[in-house]
């Protein structure tokens, strides 16, 4: 590890309880080690498997293996997030506990609250009998913010804060910052102090969509196997999410809509959906390292709410702006061919799942940023490109695409420590560049990128395309049919 001074963020002055140590978990472990102060004796993590246990057994932190269930969350919770004086931060890292049930659960006992993604309880993911509407993330979403309207205020419980969903909405704000100074507008920073001020600038910026756009590059160190699915990080987050239905928050701009897309008569109605899974939708993006390539079109809550966010209403609260947004995700090549061979087999998962960690890893990077297209000066990518190598020299136990997002917990836990009473919130919600601050040590190169490619270059070339060549940054010329 660099000899660094590690700045003391905050004091966490109840118990710890870090549900699931998987990838996330284990990276995500030292960050708190370092940047706390808090009583170990009273930190607990819970995981369904052991295999990491000697990283908390050297540590003398405390372990259950058990999974946590809706039979069995309160039970086992409630007790472990109260002990003794002070309030208790749970930090969910897991898969198949639901998030909601978990916030309301921390709200009632006063206890602060992060995780990644809106997760549900076992069996949602693959249950035909909820169909594909009641499969999207945009469901889940609405789930939470129906609990904030009913319940507005109290103990902050932060939804959604990894790399993306979390980090990318503070991307988007520095972005929308940048953009604006490079047209000589009078917007100086922090930017706007409320939703409406900040959709109303990117209005103004012209902004017509933003990819996610990532790209990871991390090579391991020997071939993929058949039957195993290989990935960066959790490989049964990455087969849930993209065998989730293709969502994107839709912007006003759009002309075009595939067959398959349907809308939803409910909530922020912010988004559409298709009907094929995520991890097999192509879509047309660019990222400065490699330049124009395909993403996979990856289900993900930031797609929803940034779109939400940006939305300008008139008096009837009907949109009048609103940007296009996905993601836009080329996984390791590695995880590329492990989706190939699974949808070849008709969709049914490898039974051997599989994190290459940074042992495993010879090289490459994780670059992720967010792309708002369609300005006046085109194209305007802005993130991380932190490289396997940094990411060792940062920290431990975890690769490029994993501190990525440990990191962005690490920035969740220290805005809800300083804003203990702000109730639930997303990512879009939170003080980009508190939020931004905290993290950017731990994330390599953070650069902007303007470019001149659009999704129309080499088109239409030696075959017949249906593209509207009077708007390149139409869907319709951004997904690959």
């Amino acid at each position: 590890m660099a000899e660094k001074e590690w700045p003391i963020h905050g004091t966490i002055t109840g118990p710890i309880v870090m549900i699931g140590f998987g990838s996330i978990g284990r990276g995500t472990l030292p960050l708190i080690e370092r940047h706390f102060r808090f009583d170990k004796s009273r930190m607990v993590v819970i995981d369904p498997v052991d295999t990491d246990r000697k990283l908390l057994d050297e540590r003398g932190i405390r372990f259950i293996q058990k999974h946590v269930t809706r039979e069995n969350y309160r039970e086992l919770l409630t007790p472990l997030l109260t002990e003794g004086q002070g309030q208790g931060f749970c930090v969910n890292l897991s898969v198949d506990t639901s998030s909601l049930d978990l916030i309301k659960l921390c709200r009632e006992l006063g206890v602060l609250y992060v995780d990644t993604v809106v997760e549900p309880w076992v069996g949602f993911y693959f249950d035909p009998g909820l169909g594909s509407a009641g499969r999207t993330n945009y469901a889940l979403r609405e789930t939470v913010r129906e609990e904030k309207r009913r319940n507005p205020g109290g103990t902050t419980a932060v939804s959604t804060c990894g790399a993306n969903p979390g980090m990318v909405s503070w991307f988007v704000k520095q972005a929308a910052i940048h953009l604006a100074q490079d047209l000589m507008l009078d917007i100086e920073e922090p930017g706007p102090d409320d939703r409406e001020g900040w959709a109303r600038l990117m209005q103004r910026l012209g902004v017509k969509g933003i990819h996610i756009a990532e790209r990871d590059t991390q090579r391991s160190r020997k071939p993929k196997p058949m039957d195993v699915f290989w990935n960066t990080w959790s490989v049964e987050g990455f087969v849930s999410e993209g065998m989730q239905p293709a969502e994107l928050g839709w912007g006003t701009h759009e002309r075009w809509m595939p067959e398959n897309a349907r809308g939803h008569e409910k909530g922020c109605r912010a988004a559409i959906y298709l009907e094929q899974p995520g991890a097999n939708t192509r879509v047309r993006s660019w990222c400065p390292t490699p330049g124009p390539q395909y993403g996979f079109l990856v289900t993900h809550n930031e797609s929803i709410s940034i779109a939400d966010f940006f939305t300008v209403r008139d008096e009837k609260g009907e949109p009048v702006y609103r940007p296009t947004c996905h993601y836009a995700y080329h996984p390791c090549n590695d995880a590329v061919l492990s989706l190939h061979e699974m949808f070849g087999a008709g969709g049914k998962p490898q039974p051997e799942h599989h994190v290459l960690d940074e042992n495993e890893l010879v090289d490459g990077m994780d670059e992720l940023g967010v792309l708002l297209y369609g300005h006046a000066r085109n194209a305007y990518w802005y993130g991380s490109q932190l490289t396997l190598e940094e990411a060792r020299e940062l920290a431990p136990y975890q690769n490029a695409t994993g501190l990525q997002v440990s990191s962005a917990v690490l920035a969740g836990m220290v805005w809800a420590l300083e804003n203990p009473e702000a109730g639930i919130v997303e990512a879009d919600e939170m003080d980009y560049r508190r939020c931004l601050e905290i993290q950017l040590p731990y994330l390599g190169p953070v650069k902007g990128y303007y470019t001149d490619w659009t999704p129309l270059e080499g088109r239409p070339g030696l075959f017949p395309e249906d593209i509207d060549e009077s708007d390149p940054w139409q869907f319709r010329n951004i997904l690959v049919r």
